[in-house]
């Protein structure tokens, strides 16, 4: 498998309601070490979330996502943790929490090219 790396990612979660354990994948995250490659993707598909949970606050739902965004992307407004290496964001990222956004557990892959497996899966995983 030549110019392959590993990466590993997770899928992000709607959760709405802890204590049930049920969700609704709306985005994906993706670090690749090798390739120095950590960046995510989200959709909040109004019609389907409030389907899945009517009382959600999409506002509020829009800017976890957005701070999640910021972490990933090492930016200022992710704070200390945005500071952090790129290892260090995706690990803080899909740590288990019980919030109503959460990730999947982390899956490895070896890939050529990060940003063509992040579409891909985000398409697989999270598009209609």
């Amino acid at each position: 498998m030549p110019n392959k790396v590993t990466y590993e990612y997770a899928v992000i979660r709607l959760v709405p309601k802890v204590e049930r354990e049920e969700f609704l994948n709306v985005g994906l995250i993706l670090f690749s070490k090798p390739k120095r490659y950590l960046d995510m993707r989200y959709q909040l598909h109004e019609p389907r979330i409030r389907a899945f949970a009517p009382s959600i606050e999409m506002d509020l739902l829009q800017e976890y996502l957005e701070a999640w965004e910021q972490v990933c992307q090492g930016k200022p407004q992710g704070g200390p943790i945005g500071q952090l290496d790129l290892a260090s964001r995706f690990r803080w990222l899909t740590a288990t929490r019980s919030t109503m956004i959460q990730s999947s557990p982390v899956h490895p892959g070896l890939c050529g090219q990060p940003e063509e497996v992040l579409e891909k899966l985000f398409s697989f995983y999270v598009l209609l």
